[in-house]
């Protein structure tokens, strides 16, 4: 679970050092979900730029141009691909018809494959992300076809965002999160996985306070922001998977789900939680998106669970997590 943040300042009437001090903002609250790296790109004199640091985002001081019209950021949990190797971290450079810069939350399983089979080169980056990054390479262009080439390509759990050198910003969300935020009076975006990460970036600068306004954004969606603020979408088909954790239904009955789920289950442990407690909540109900939030926030996990157990009339485990419920 790593987590993607932005913003795009489409009318250029937000100061400069409030820009700035909502990227670090965002990064800052964005560590929630990352500390192995964090790391932003932006356009500088029409050409793509990329900071980034095998660092906690707190530690790295995110200074840009004062021109600057968006930023696109990550930070890192690393699951493949050495964090102290720079440019196994995010964002990653991306040449096509274009330049561009390339973010991933989430991860990919078939990258080896695509590159056994020749679908794109071997390269000195092990991170599984960059295999996305690669196929739109591969198409020659970023535009709405190479973005749903890429998508219906991969096999894995993601949401994508992309910064070309012109300050268009695209997102590609499969099943991870994604919170996008327009501020019509002030004329800007903002975009964090959760929103939580957003509330906690603006209720420091204040921002929570001018309207706004949420841009849907749903499985299958392609969205592209240019520098003027104008939105456009397009589509990809997602893939469903079969989840192991549901192997005990018949074949042809089996229902299917995304694969949100499955990194759930895999890397809640990350988080000092068991699965067998992401488990309990996904039957109940919960969506992928409100676990990550408990996840973050353990005295909310607790009470849940203590509700559900309640009501189940199991008896709450005792010393989890460190101590009693």
């Amino acid at each position: 679970m790593c987590a993607l943040f932005g913003w795009l300042d489409y009318k250029g009437i937000v100061p400069y050092r409030v820009l700035r001090k909502l990227t670090q903002a965002l990064a800052n609250a964005a560590e929630e979900r990352g500390t192995d790296a964090a790391g932003i790109s932006y356009v500088h004199n029409n050409k793509i730029t990329i900071f980034k640091r095998p660092k906690p985002a707190h530690k790295l001081h995110f200074n840009v141009p004062a021109e600057t019209k968006a930023i696109m950021g990550h930070t890192r949990l690393a699951t493949q691909g050495d964090k102290r190797q720079n440019y196994n971290n995010h964002p990653f450079a991306g040449h096509a018809d274009k330049e561009f810069a390339f973010a991933h939350n989430g991860v990919l399983w078939n990258d080896r494959d695509l590159r056994k089979d020749g679908i794109i080169p071997t390269t000195y980056i092990d991170t599984d992300s960059y295999a996305a990054c690669q196929l739109i390479e591969k198409q020659g262009k970023l535009d709405f076809n190479s973005l749903k080439y890429m998508a219906e390509t991969v096999e894995g759990n993601f949401c994508f965002t992309v910064l070309d050198q012109n300050n268009s910003l695209y997102i590609i969300k499969g099943s991870n999160p994604m919170y996008l935020l327009k501020f019509e009076t002030i004329g800007l975006y903002v975009y964090a996985s959760t929103e939580t990460i957003m509330r906690k970036a603006l209720k420091q600068l204040g921002l929570h306070k001018f309207g706004s306004t949420r841009i849907d954004t749903t499985e299958g969606d392609i969205l592209s922001i240019d520098k003027n603020g104008e939105i456009t979408r397009s589509q990809f088909e997602p893939k469903i998977y079969r989840s192991k954790y549901m192997s005990w239904y018949d074949y042809d009955d089996s229902p299917f789900y995304n694969m949100h789920e499955e990194i759930l289950l895999a890397y809640c442990g990350c988080y000092g939680v068991n699965s067998e407690d992401v488990e309990l909540l996904l039957e109940y109900g919960y969506s992928c998106d409100e676990i990550e939030d408990m996840l973050m926030d353990t005295t909310l996990l607790h009470e849940t669970l203590r509700s559900i157990k309640s009501m189940c009339g199991e008896e709450l485990y005792e010393n989890c997590y460190g101590g009693v419920f």
